[in-house]
């Protein structure tokens, strides 16, 4: 499977509309939407109110990432305003099976997720009770990060645990994705791209997505 899920973080907030038409027009499958509380990570995004006229105009599933704390607290709202699959940190939580059920019950997809100095072996307990893992290849909090090249080597860990164990999970990768390594990722096992940078900061978004998928 090969999906692009463009990082909405880094699109033109004064032409939202048209750079999320520019989404529906392309080749991407799903549209990121980054939601940080300047606790979890050292910035600060967006919440609720951005996500309406996301769903308003985009036509593409939201894959909503959740990088805050006490995520229990608002994964239900999220997935009320629009949300096709919610995400949070494994660090984050003491335990991430209560929040799954919270988000399984409003029949949205999940995923669960960890940053780069986070053990990868973590997330195994889990793959058999998640739809996708969310492997940050940069450390959350900022685009335009340089991508962390053991990251391959995790996903192929994961690839393989989930092959072993007959598993459906998506791996989703995130941090640092370009045209120059998306062929590799790819072939390391994963299933799902997100690209901020190298879609909006493209001259040509649409062929940049073309290039990501093919």
């Amino acid at each position: 499977m090969k999906l692009i899920a463009p990082s909405v973080l880094s699109a033109d907030f004064a032409h939202l509309a048209d750079d999320l038409e520019m989404i529906n027009r392309s080749e991407a499958d799903w549209l990121h939407v980054d939601v940080m509380d300047g606790t979890f990570v050292p910035n600060i995004s967006f919440g609720f109110p951005l996500m309406e006229p996301m769903r308003k105009y985009c036509t593409k599933p939201l894959d909503v990432h959740l990088m805050i704390v006490h995520p229990e607290k608002y994964v239900e709202r999220f997935c009320d305003a629009g949300a096709w699959s919610v995400g949070f940190h494994l660090e984050a939580v003491d335990d991430p099976l209560p929040i799954l059920d919270l988000i399984r019950a409003k029949g949205v997809r999940t995923c669960l997720t960890i940053n780069p100095d986070i053990a990868v072996e973590r997330l195994v307990p889990y793959l058999d009770k998640v739809d996708m893992v969310l492997l940050m290849s940069v450390f959350a909090g900022f685009g335009g990060q340089k991508f962390i090249p053991e990251t391959m080597s995790k996903i192929r860990f994961i690839r393989s645990e989930i092959e072993r164990r007959g598993l459906q999970t998506l791996i989703e990768i995130d941090g640092g994705v370009n045209a120059d390594n998306a062929a590799e990722l790819f072939r390391a096992g994963a299933d799902v791209l997100v690209a901020g940078s190298a879609v909006f900061g493209s001259p040509d978004p649409i062929q940049a997505i073309h290039t990501l998928k093919n």
